[in-house]
C-alpha cells in the first residue's frame, strides 16, 4: 500500500469497490452484473467507471488475459475511516458524540447492538487507562 493518500471515491465508485470487496477480482461483466441486481447499470458505463477508477489509483487491473480483471486498490477499512472522518467532520463539526447521539436517538437499538456498543466503550476505555500520560 502505497504512502500517498487515499482518494475519495464517489457515490458509483463506492458501489464498485463494495462488490469487489465483497467478492475480489472481477471482470467487468461480473461487477456490471452485480451493480444491476439493485438498478440498470450499463456495461460501458461500469467498464468506464473502472477505467476512472484505475486512473484515481483506486483499482488494480491484471491484463494478462483477453478479459480484464480489477481488484481494489484501497483497503475497505481505510476507505471506510477517510469516509466516516470526512463526514464527521462536515456534518458533525468533527464530534463523534454528535454523530453516535443522532444515529442512536434517530432509530430503535437492538439489545445486541447496545451491548456491542458498551463493549467497545469498556474496551476504549481500558486502553486508554493503559496509555501513559504524555506531559508536553
Amino acid at each position: 500500500m502505497s504512502t500517498s493518500p487515499i482518494p475519495k471515491p464517489t457515490e458509483s465508485e463506492l458501489e464498485i469497490l463494495q462488490v469487489l470487496w465483497q467478492h475480489g477480482p472481477s471482470t467487468v461483466r461480473f461487477v456490471n452484473d452485480q451493480l444491476s441486481q439493485k438498478r440498470e447499470v450499463g456495461y460501458t458505463t461500469t467498464l468506464k467507471l473502472l477505467q476512472l477508477m484505475l486512473e484515481k489509483g483506486l483499482v488494480h487491473r491484471d491484463d494478462d488475459s483477453r478479459t480484464h480483471v480489477y481488484r481494489p486498490a484501497v483497503r475497505e477499512e481505510e476507505t471506510q475511516g477517510l469516509l466516516l472522518d470526512r463526514f464527521v467532520d462536515a456534518a458533525f463539526g468533527g464530534s463523534a458524540m454528535k454523530l453516535v447521539m443522532q444515529a442512536l436517538g434517530n432509530r430503535r437499538t437492538s439489545r445486541e447492538e447496545l451491548d456491542q456498543i458498551r463493549s467497545l466503550l469498556n474496551d476504549i476505555e481500558n486502553n486508554e487507562d493503559q496509555t501513559p500520560n504524555k506531559k508536553d
